[in-house]
C-alpha cells in the first residue's frame, strides 16, 4: 500500500498547467494536473484500448468532449470515459484534477 499527500502538488503554472505523475506501475497511471483559471487542457484522445477518469479535486469549470461538448465540473465530479474518446477541461476557476488511465499510456 502507498499513500499521497496531493497537498504537496498544489502548484499552479501562471501560463497554463502544471503536472505531477502520482502513481505509474502496469496497471494504471495517475496524473495530477492543476490548471490556471480561463485555461484549457487541450480536446483530445488516445488510439489504443483502455478508459480514462477525471475527477475534480479543486475548482470549477467544464469537462470537454467532440463537437464542443461542455458539461459542468465541480469538486467531486468525475468523467469517465474511453480513451478512444475526445476528452479535455476547461478551467474556469484555478482548477485540480485527477487523471487515472488504465492501462497505463
Amino acid at each position: 500500500m502507498e499513500k499521497y499527500d496531493l497537498d504537496t502538488t498544489r502548484k499552479f503554472n501562471p501560463l497554463g498547467m502544471q503536472n505531477f505523475v502520482i502513481h505509474d506501475s502496469e496497471f494504471f497511471k495517475i496524473i495530477n494536473f492543476n490548471i490556471t483559471a480561463g485555461r484549457i487542457f487541450p480536446v483530445h484522445s488516445h488510439d489504443l484500448d483502455g478508459q480514462v477518469s477525471i475527477l475534480v479535486i479543486e475548482g470549477e469549470g467544464a469537462f470537454l468532449g467532440d463537437n464542443e461538448t461542455a458539461i459542468p465540473a465541480k469538486v467531486g465530479d468525475i468523467l469517465v470515459s474511453d480513451i478512444r474518446e475526445p476528452h479535455g477541461v476547461r478551467a474556469d476557476t484555478d482548477m485540480r484534477i485527477l487523471v487515472t488511465i488504465a492501462p497505463p499510456i
